[in-house]
C-alpha cells in the first residue's frame, strides 16, 4: 500500500485533473503554474506513476490519473461541503447571489425589495459577473444563470430550470417617428441596428444575421452599427433612440411595460438557453436558498410575455438551424458567381417558414 501523500499535493492534483489546466488550477489555489507542475511531479515521483499527458498547450489525465481523480474529487468535495456547512451555520443570514450585470440591472435589482420585505432575516449580497461563479472559491451561495438547455453540471451543483431564453427586435417610440413605420424586415434593416455583444461568443445566441434569414430576407449586411459590451447599455441605448436591438426578452421586459421600447416586429428566435437557478447540492436545505429559489419563481411566473408580444411568433429552433444553413450554402454559392452590373440583379423570392406560436410555457 502506497503512503499517504501530503494533502497539498493531493488538492492541487484535483484541482488540476478538475480543470484540464495547470494554469486554472494555479489561478484557484493562488500559486503560479511552475508550482503546480512541481507539486505534480513530486506526487508522480512519490506514487510511482505518471498522472498526467503533457501535450502542446493540454494535459490528459494518464490511465493512473483516471484511476485516482474519482476518489479524490468525491473526498475534496465532501471537505468543501463540510466547511461550507461550518461556514453557513455562522452566518445564515447573508445569501450571496451570483448573477449576470444586465439581469441583474434591468430585471432582478428592481424587485429586490419584494424579497426584502418578505424575508427581514435575510441580507442578500448581489455579486454581479459576465463569468460563472465557482462556487469553490467565489463564496457564492446560489447563482441566476443562462445555460445551454439541457447542459451537464458538476455532480456537486443543482439547476432548476426558470425560464427559456429568447431574443426580438425593440426600438423607441421616438425612432419610429424619426423614421416611418418599420413593419417590415427591409425597413427595419435601413434602420440603425444595436448589437449586443455580451453573449456574443456564446453557442446558440442568435444574432441580427439569424433574424433576418428568419425573416426571410437573404441578401443583407448588418455589419453596421452600435455595438456594446453590456446588455443594460445597449438597451438604454435603443431607449433613447438610437436604433434598434435584438434584445432577450426578459431584460426588455419592464422597458416595453412602461412604453420606453416598442416590438416594431413580433418576431422572436429561441437561443437554445435558458435561465437556472443553480446552488451547491450541500446547500439546498438551507433556508435562504429555499426561500430565494421560491421568490425568483414566484416572480418569473408573473412575467407576462403575451401581453407585450401581441402575436409575436417563436421560431422553432429546427428552422432556425436550417435558415442558417440555407443562408451559408446561398452565401457560397453567389460568391462563386460573377457579379452581375448594377440593375441586373433580382431579389430572390424569400420562401414562406413554418414558425410555432408564442407560448408561456
Amino acid at each position: 500500500m502506497h503512503p499517504i501523500p501530503p494533502l497539498g499535493a493531493l488538492r492541487v492534483f484535483e484541482a488540476a485533473a478538475r480543470h484540464m489546466s495547470l494554469t486554472k488550477a494555479a489561478k484557484e489555489l493562488s500559486v503560479s503554474p511552475g508550482a503546480v507542475s512541481h507539486q505534480i511531479r513530486g506526487l508522480e515521483a512519490l506514487l510511482g506513476a505518471k498522472l498526467f499527458e503533457r501535450r502542446v498547450r493540454a494535459i490528459a489525465l494518464t490511465p493512473a490519473g483516471n484511476l485516482l481523480y474519482p476518489g479524490l474529487q468525491t473526498g475534496f468535495l465532501h471537505i468543501r461541503q463540510a466547511l461550507a456547512g461550518l461556514k453557513d451555520a455562522g452566518n445564515e443570514r447573508v445569501l450571496v447571489v451570483s448573477t449576470s450585470p444586465g439581469l441583474t440591472s434591468k430585471w432582478l435589482a428592481p424587485r429586490l425589495y419584494r424579497f426584502a420585505a418578505a424575508n427581514p432575516e435575510i441580507d442578500v449580497r448581489i455579486s454581479s459577473s459576465l463569468n460563472n461563479a465557482n462556487f469553490t472559491t467565489d463564496g457564492v451561495d446560489v447563482a441566476v444563470r443562462y445555460m445551454p438547455t439541457g447542459s451537464g453540471l458538476d455532480p456537486g451543483l443543482v439547476a432548476e430550470k426558470l425560464a427559456d431564453m429568447s431574443f426580438l427586435p425593440v426600438c423607441s417610440p421616438g425612432l419610429i417617428e424619426m423614421r416611418g413605420p418599420m413593419s417590415t424586415p427591409q425597413a427595419l434593416l435601413r434602420a440603425p441596428l444595436i448589437h449586443d455583444d455580451t453573449l456574443s461568443n456564446r453557442v446558440g445566441i442568435p444574432t441580427w444575421a439569424d433574424w433576418f434569414v428568419a425573416a426571410g430576407m437573404r441578401d443583407f449586411d448588418v455589419s453596421h452599427g452600435l455595438r456594446f459590451n453590456s446588455a443594460d447599455h445597449a438597451l438604454e441605448a435603443a431607449s433613447q433612440n438610437a436604433g434598434v436591438l435584438l434584445a432577450h426578452d426578459l431584460l426588455a421586459y419592464d422597458d416595453l411595460r412602461a412604453g420606453r421600447l416598442v416590438i416594431p416586429i413580433a418576431l422572436a428566435l429561441p437561443a437554445g438557453r435558458a435561465l437556472y437557478f443553480v446552488f451547491p447540492r450541500s446547500g439546498r436545505d438551507r433556508p435562504p436558498v429555499q426561500a430565494f429559489g421560491r421568490w425568483i419563481k414566484e416572480e418569473l411566473a408573473a412575467v407576462d410575455r403575451r401581453a407585450i408580444r401581441g402575436k409575436a411568433t417563436l421560431r422553432a429552433a429546427a428552422d432556425l438551424a436550417l435558415d442558417r444553413w440555407a443562408h451559408t450554402a446561398a452565401s457560397n454559392a453567389n460568391a462563386a458567381k460573377p457579379k452581375l452590373t448594377k440593375g441586373r440583379h433580382a431579389p430572390r423570392e424569400p420562401q414562406r417558414r413554418r414558425a410555432t406560436k408564442w407560448s408561456d410555457k
